[in-house]
């Protein structure tokens, strides 16, 4: 307690259960240097358990919605920091959901304070990990696209964090993605020098081509040859992400005629055939070794991708029968040996 008055960057704190009210009150104070200093006592306050639920349950959320058009940036960005702790917590999200926060905090993404636009980034991605959330934000999904396509120069740490909300959201309804151009803009990243927004661009395209229209779209946008290129990334999530995009993509005729021109087949089939000595290295490349056999098992229903499989088919009869296999993947190169050896 000696040291939180002796900060003087901080408000003094009232002891126990009166400290959230006394702070809430704090920021209705005409000094902004005096809202700024509760808002950061509140940010170090809630990340104990009983003053975040004190927070939710006592209805002191929806004061903050007045900070969000503070003439002070810093009082702004401070705001966003705190409801991005409050959205660490399951309680702390649905509450954000339930309250009327949400749209006058999306305005804050064309703020003019680049803090406060990555603080926002950070509390919708955290909402997008409840299912409700991600729904909450479809919403918002073409004016992030725009966003998307606009923030080039943007730090990193935002395109990664914009990058994985629309790919949380896009699993949930790809429609709101593929109406923005969604393919193409995240086509445009997939080559980008950064590991992390290209596995988030890959992981966010993979997401668009679940539905049918997706996987047209990524056929039709020609992005499958550096989606192809990304199947030999340093990065495993990024060769992961890739293999997923190709294992939707395929089941359509069109798809599979594309990747057979690109000649994925023997790539996916070296990303099979390595193996790992340490169990934590296999259990890192087990989504990769998956996303590759369903692959080439779609690939397998078109005759060319068949001919070319039945040469390879006692790599895929070792992964089929091998005792140490994984369960999982034991099962992925048994259907991809089936589809292989059918005969009409």
């Amino acid at each position: 307690m000696a040291a939180r008055l002796t900060d003087l960057s901080r408000a003094p704190v009232a002891f126990g259960r009166r400290a959230v009210p006394q702070l809430f009150a704090e920021l209705q104070q005409p000094s902004a240097g005096g809202r700024l200093r509760a808002l950061r006592s509140l940010c170090d306050l809630l990340q104990d358990p009983e003053p975040l639920q004190q927070t939710v349950r006592g209805g002191f959320l929806e004061q903050l919605k007045v900070l969000f058009q503070d003439e002070d940036p810093s009082v702004r960005t401070k705001t966003c920091e705190l409801l991005h702790r409050l959205a660490a917590h399951s309680l702390g999200r649905q509450s954000l959901l339930s309250s009327s926060l949400l749209p006058p905090l999306s305005q804050l993404l064309d703020d003019s304070s680049a803090s406060c636009r990555r603080n926002v980034h950070r509390v919708l991605n955290r909402l997008t990990l409840l299912t409700a959330g991600a729904e909450a934000l479809l919403t918002l999904v073409p004016k992030l696209m725009l966003k998307l396509r606009q923030e080039e120069e943007e730090e990193e740490e935002v395109q990664v964090l914009l990058l994985s909300t629309l790919s949380s959201c896009s699993r949930l309804d790809a429609l709101p993605a593929l109406a923005s151009d969604g393919v193409s803009l995240l086509g445009h990243k997939l080559s980008h020098r950064s590991p992390d927004i290209r596995r988030e661009a890959a992981a966010a395209l993979m997401a668009l081509s679940v539905c049918e229209d997706g996987k047209r779209r990524v056929c039709e946008e020609a992005v499958l040859p550096v989606v192809v290129d990304l199947l030999q990334d340093e990065d495993v999530e990024v060769q992961t992400n890739a293999a997923g995009v190709i294992m939707f993509t395929a089941i359509i005729t069109t798809g599979k005629q594309q990747c057979l021109q690109l000649n994925v087949v023997p790539v996916l089939l070296a990303l099979v055939s390595r193996d790992e000595e340490e169990e934590e290295q296999r259990q890192r490349r087990k989504a990769l070794v998956l996303y590759s056999l369903r692959a080439l098992t779609a690939l397998a229903e078109a005759p060319d991708g068949r001919r070319l499989l039945q040469e390879q088919l006692p790599l895929l009869v070792r992964r089929s029968e091998a005792t140490e296999e994984d369960q999982d993947i034991r099962r992925a190169a048994q259907t991809a040996v089936r589809v292989v050896t059918w005969t009409p």
